[in-house]
């Protein structure tokens, strides 16, 4: 009898999935991340959506004080120069190692899409905007945190300059290696979002993302993209395919 309860409650939980999947499905759009009729993807959708509609708008993750600054490992490509990083891409490795050599001071951010004024931003440039210095924890998939502080502007800022349309949606990233990713335009007005070129009061070094990273401080750590190249404002979703997370086993969104 107690198998039968629990081959049931399996059978209803499956069930259950699938008939809000089919609902997810259904309301899917290209305003929202598509789940390619995967069980887990479908979650992530759940997730995503419940979130939105659950928690209060802006809602800021915790700040800590510097005395609780703790060491932070640096995860994933630390330089994208390094032909025998995962993710390295031989063009944009050696446009990146010639940048570096010179103090970064020809590096220039791109930002593209829906703008009314798409330009291009270097790191003097983004350093006259208006600086946000936020001390938050950095929580990995992994499952390791640390804390540290960055110091940056706030991504909120330069879309604003860069005169961002009314329609809007997302906001893509793209690394000088073969990594992107990208946000909903929720987190990247959120006030903690943040382009940071800072860390612990210098510099932001080369293994965190230097010259210039993404913080989003309501997402796991690696939604937080390093080394910017480019940033690309969208109306509609873009998977952003062999670069992005979905087709890398990861999660488009993994708030927290």
């Amino acid at each position: 009898m107690k198998t039968e309860k629990i081959v049931a409650s399996r059978r209803t939980l499956i069930t259950g999935l699938a008939s809000a999947g089919g609902l997810l499905l259904a309301g899917c759009s290209k305003e929202l991340p598509p789940t390619y009729g995967n069980i887990l993807r479908m979650g992530d959708l759940l997730t995503y959506q419940s979130q939105r509609l659950l928690l209060p708008s802006n809602s800021l993750a915790k700040e800590y004080a510097r005395r609780d600054i703790s060491s932070i490992p640096a995860i994933g490509n630390t330089n994208p120069a390094d032909s025998h990083q995962q993710t390295y891409n031989a063009a944009r490795g050696a446009t990146y190692e010639h940048l570096r050599a010179g103090g970064f001071a020809d590096w220039r951010l791109s930002i593209e899409g829906r703008v009314a004024r798409p330009g291009t931003y270097s790191l003097t440039d983004l350093q006259r905007f208006p600086s946000r210095t936020q001390i938050t924890k950095h929580t990995c998939e992994e499952g390791w945190s640390a804390i540290a502080e960055w110091t940056g502007v706030q991504l909120r800022r330069v879309l604003e300059a860069a005169g961002m349309l009314p329609s809007a949606r997302f906001v893509n990233f793209y690394a000088f290696d073969d990594t992107a990713d990208g946000i909903d335009m929720h987190d990247a007005l959120h006030p903690q979002t943040i382009l940071a070129y800072g860390m612990n009061g210098r510099e932001l070094p080369v293994p965190h993302g230097a010259p210039v990273r993404l913080r989003v401080e309501t997402q796991l750590g690696y939604k937080s993209v390093k080394f910017l190249q480019r940033i690309v404002v969208t109306n509609e979703f873009d998977d952003l395919g062999k670069l992005g997370p979905l087709q890398n086993g990861w999660s488009w969104y993994v708030g927290i």
